[in-house]
């Protein structure tokens, strides 16, 4: 079974998909996969380059996200034009190395993607965890993980699809909102359901 985990900024997907790996999931995550297509020579990044100017690198020639996050969450149209050449390639590198992983010996592939509905990558899993978290506590977790000030943090969250469209979408929820113990627990009882 391949299960998607998906969930809005900060609501601490990665950190649920890093829990059913110590439980012996096989995790798989779009967010690596971006960096690795927008590593140094590769093309990606070439054309990243291209629609967006040399601002977009660092020093050594590497993609500076900061400097690419500021850019599209402050303009509509330059994220439609970022997710429309990153996605593509993303959904194709994830087909290849989700197949991989289903025919290993895990007895479950977790596949975490922000933005699997907003991408039509549900299509590639066989059911859907959606991780929520209170607004105000996404929000602060968002200030001190990326140092970012409200009005930017609050741009990053009005620029996915809401959380409560996620929700109505989801066959599993898990609600990030309390300590670590009550998360673990909760992600013990979803392997026991999947997994038995």
């Amino acid at each position: 079974m391949i299960l998607g985990i998906t969930g809005n900024i900060a609501s601490g997907k990665s950190l649920v998909a890093d829990l059913l790996s110590k439980k012996g999931a096989a995790v798989l995550s779009a967010d690596q996969l971006a960096r690795e297509l927008v590593a140094p020579g590769m093309p990606v990044l070439d054309q990243l380059v291209a629609l967006f100017g040399e601002c977009i690198l660092t020093g050594d020639g590497g993609l500076d996200r900061d400097a690419l996050g500021a850019l599209v969450f402050a303009d509509d149209r330059a994220r439609q034009r970022l997710n429309r050449l990153i996605h593509p390639a993303i959904a194709e590198l994830s087909e290849r190395r989700l197949a991989s992983l289903v025919a290993g010996e895990a007895p479950l592939v977790a596949y975490e993607a922000p933005l699997l509905f907003e991408v039509g990558a549900e299509r590639r899993v066989d059911r859907v965890l959606v991780v929520t978290v209170e607004l105000e506590l996404q929000l602060q977790r968002i200030l001190k993980r990326d140092s970012l000030d409200e009005v930017a943090a609050r741009r990053r969250i009005d620029a996915q699809m809401s959380q409560q469209e996620k929700t109505a979408r989801a066959d599993y929820l898990i609600d990030n909102s309390g300590s670590l113990s009550d998360l673990v627990a909760k992600v013990d009882r979803l392997w026991l359901e999947l997994v038995g």
